[in-house]
């Protein structure tokens, strides 16, 4: 901007290239510098630290630059570690607290002219100066001779700080917890192994190192009727992954149809009302780089949508229209799509399917026709670019009837947790979760209507029960089936309180 457009000015200067130095050079760098740090900050920085600052900020701090974001992860390290060694240990704290209470005590015996008690006060108040002379002095003693360590452990809490990933996600072996992955989800996720396995796999090849490092962690397209665990599914990979279900970035693409939507994505161009604001998903992503990316019905967006998406799942960046250039390669991208979903459900095998052998074997083939004619369907709607850059494309089958009990015992559970912290426990007899099950499962609607069913019928009716005062900690609250009215929500003969967890 100044010196280049001046020929005379860039001629008396020599560019000198300075590049980002490799994981390698960086521990190097790191450990030549170590030495000033602990003269500094009065720690011993292990080997173990030095090699975590830099492999953890070059996997999880990526608007940064090495050497610079490691040095900053030593250095706020081992003055946390120092500052938290350096507090007042508990036993000189408590011997402060009893020299302010007899003094207190001998202010107010002087003041009623009890000098007898004063006097005996008086010698116990300076008992209580020489016991914090001598905590004191050991404890001093104990800091100068002990040289507090920094280890991989800090590192990652200072690394969880900046990040907001918990501190267990990054210190944890990574490889112990994905091979686990499976068993998490299904905990959550009720019916959907295929789905699942599909992508615990695509999360490992992305983790052991097997995939292109420009582009994100895993792509994928949902496939199949509402109410089947779509949604619910990427709010479980957010929480196994990240953390948190709030590293859920959930975006409607029928909010995309029309061509001028399509610059709120990355922003509103200079000029323009909304450029200050950014993008709608590139201001996201940005605030939070570790995140899942959901974006629903996907083939209601506009053409152009599916250039800017080309790029993220080829390129795993963005630039936002400040210029800004977002990274989407520690994102999880899926892509919810109900191309095919009316196929799905008009299929009769695939509705509420039964569980013996020649019925499981028949749903078992007309799934994989339905997968076929589905696959078919999303060659006619997406561009051969844009499904050739997906790492899986998933078919969610529809529930059978013991997933959906499964699935009420999961909300039903969700309840006693509430109850329990009220010393209160719940019992559900089958009459009245089968009654559930018949009026909260649609084969249009999935599973979306028993949460409404409990809400409405469980959870309202004990609602009126506690604000009336009728259940007393320790009460067991009974719901049955009831001819006339449907359920019956009554307490059963009191027991021995429930310890609240």
């Amino acid at each position: 901007k100044y010196i280049e457009r001046d020929a005379a000015l860039e001629r008396r200067f020599q560019p000198v290239m300075v590049e980002e130095p490799t994981l390698e050079q960086t521990i190097e760098i790191l450990f030549g510098i170590r030495s000033r740090y602990e003269d500094h900050h009065k720690v011993k920085i292990t080997d173990d630290a030095v090699r975590a600052a830099a492999d953890l900020s070059i996997r999880y701090i990526t608007d940064r630059h090495l050497p610079d974001k490691a040095i900053d992860l030593i250095d706020e390290a081992a003055s946390r570690v120092r500052l938290r060694t350096g507090s007042m240990p508990p036993e000189l704290k408590e011997a402060q607290k009893e020299l302010d209470r007899v003094t207190k005590e001998k202010e107010s015996a002087i003041n009623d002219q009890d000098y007898e008690v004063a006097a005996n006060l008086r010698d116990a108040e300076s008992a209580a100066k020489e016991n914090i002379d001598t905590i004191r002095a050991t404890w001093q003693e104990t800091r100068g001779a002990e040289m507090v360590q920094v280890t991989d452990e800090d590192i990652a809490q200072v690394v969880a700080m900046w990040t907001g990933i918990p501190v267990t996600r990054i210190a944890q072996e990574e490889s112990e917890s994905l091979m686990h992955m499976e068993d998490a989800l299904r905990e959550k996720v009720i019916g959907q192994d295929e789905a699942i396995d599909t992508i615990a796999k695509a999360v490992r090849r992305a983790r052991a190192g097997l995939k292109d490092p420009k582009r994100p962690i895993g792509s994928f397209i949902f496939l199949g009727p509402t109410g089947v665990g779509k949604t619910w599914l990427a709010k479980a990979l957010a929480d196994f992954l990240f953390g948190s279900e709030d590293a859920l970035i959930k975006i409607d693409m029928s909010e995309f149809m029309e061509r001028h939507n399509v610059s709120r994505l990355v922003g509103a161009p200079p000029g323009y009302v909304g450029f200050d604001e950014g993008g709608q998903l590139t201001e996201a992503v940005r605030r939070k780089s570790y995140a899942v990316v959901l974006l629903d019905e996907v083939e209601k967006a506009h053409p152009e949508v599916f250039n800017i998406l080309l790029q993220i799942l080829e390129d795993g960046h963005l630039s936002d229209a400040k210029g800004r250039r977002v990274d989407f390669r520690n994102c999880i991208i899926i892509m919810t799509s109900n191309l095919g979903a009316k196929q799905l459900q008009t299929n009769s095998s695939l509705g509420f399917r039964q569980q013996g052998t020649t019925d499981a074997a028949r749903s078992e083939r007309s799934y994989e026709l339905m997968k076929e004619k589905v696959a078919a369907e999303l060659k006619q709607n997406f561009r051969p670019e844009f499904l050739n850059r997906i790492d899986a494309t998933v078919v969610f089958r529809t529930l059978t009837v013991d997933e959906i009990a499964q699935i009420v015992d999961l909300m039903l559970e969700r309840v006693r947790n509430q109850l329990r912290a009220q010393e209160m426990s719940l019992e559900v007899t089958d009459a009245a979760k089968q009654h559930i099950i018949k009026l909260g499962y649609d084969v249009a609607y999935g599973a979306r209507p028993l949460r409404r069913v409990i809400q409405n019928m469980v959870e309202d009716v004990l609602a009126e029960h506690l604000l009336l005062g009728r259940y007393e900690p320790g009460t067991t609250i009974v719901v049955d089936k009831d001819p006339e009215a449907g359920l019956d929500v009554h307490a059963a003969e009191a027991r021995t309180p429930v310890e609240a967890h």
